[in-house]
């Protein structure tokens, strides 16, 4: 059975990636942060008692930031791929947090790198390496972006990704590693965090057409992305990992929507008009914008065998669909008297 040892596998691509590794048969190492509270609510579903039963998930206290307790955990789990999905991702927190951001997605990165080249060395192993890029790298940038579009990035959080693929790239041909960059545009899911503007918006028009908020705030509406399903990019970080040879690819759908786009789907799926209840705020705003990224993939379609399988309005369909079921979930609580907390929902 192969080995795989996934960095921040609680996030919304970390938990898709142990499905679709578990579905594969792998055994499958998670890294999470300790906290005072639980934060592994995205794979609790696939996640068994080690005490009652013999899974393949195993989960493992560590920091990207802590270079020593990398070290040990490689060593105890002993690996066949690693897949560095650990990051600071939202860009706009990472204007108001640049040296946090800076010391996890970038340093951190260079730390597991230099643990995962030690860990080679001595041991003599063929082990892949998968980091894990991002369109925002793009930045200013003209579309279409692809593997020889020069980056041009626009947020602290877009330079430390930079870093982080040059570092991939640079142990890469320096000491002849298996190194994979995934520059992976857009992808969104119903585990999107709530805070993304997608996730942020479909949460609030569920909340919304069933009496439970009444506005929501936004900061600019006529950026355009690039937006697929995160169920069908982990697959492509799998699929880079079982080349012969290491190389970077960009994953992307092809299309670009704005967020006004988005607002009308996800709005249109509820018989809501977005206008009457959407407001700008110019605290959403960020210092310097990414106005139009659009993805190439045709050398992941080429070379890996990829296609998007789930389409722009499938995806917002997808997303409202489960947000409606939260609000109901919510409104049904209300309504037998319990006290719910909001978390201020109503002022995003």
């Amino acid at each position: 059975m192969k080995r795989a040892l996934v960095t921040g596998i609680t996030g919304q691509d970390g938990s898709f990636l142990a499905e679709f590794l578990l579905a594969k048969g792998y055994i499958v190492d998670g890294i999470i942060r300790r906290a005072a509270t639980f934060n592994t609510d995205r794979i609790d579903h696939i996640y068994e008692d080690p005490h009652a039963s013999q899974t393949n998930l195993h989960l493992h206290y560590g920091d990207v930031a802590d270079g020593t307790g990398l070290r040990q955990i490689m060593e105890r789990t002993h690996p066949d791929e690693i897949y560095n999905l650990a990051a600071q991702s939202h860009v706009r927190v990472s204007f108001d947090q640049p040296e946090y951001t800076a010391d996890v997605v970038a340093l951190g990165t260079l730390r597991l790198l230099e643990v995962f080249r030690d860990y080679v060395k001595h041991s003599g192993r063929l082990v892949r390496f998968y980091q894990a890029g991002s369109s925002e790298m793009f930045g200013a940038a003209p579309p279409p972006q692809n593997e020889m579009t020069p980056f041009h990035p626009r947020s602290p959080y877009a330079a430390s990704k930079v870093a982080a693929h040059w570092y991939a790239v640079n142990y890469r041909e320096a000491y002849g590693l298996f190194i994979c960059n995934g520059i992976l545009f857009n992808h969104e899911s119903p585990r999107r965090g709530e805070t993304f503007v997608t996730r942020k918006i479909t949460r609030a028009i569920g909340r919304i057409k069933l009496g439970l908020q009444e506005k929501l705030f936004l900061g600019n509406l006529d950026a355009q992305r690039d937006w697929g399903y995160a169920g069908d990019y982990v697959e492509a970080m799998w699929l880079m990992l079982q080349r012969d040879q290491p190389d970077d690819y960009a994953i992307a759908t092809g299309e670009s929507h704005s967020v006004r786009d988005f607002l009308d789907a996800a709005a249109s799926h509820c018989g809501l008009d977005w206008k009457l209840y959407v407001e700008t705020d110019s605290r959403y705003l960020r210092p310097s914008e990414v106005d139009f990224l659009c993805g190439d993939a045709a050398k992941a379609r080429r070379e890996l065998g990829w296609t998007p399988r789930v389409g722009f309005h499938e995806l917002v369909r997808m997303m409202v669909e489960h947000d409606l079921e939260l609000a109901t979930r919510e409104r049904t609580l209300q309504a037998a008297g319990h006290d719910i907390l909001l978390r201020g929902r109503s002022a995003h």
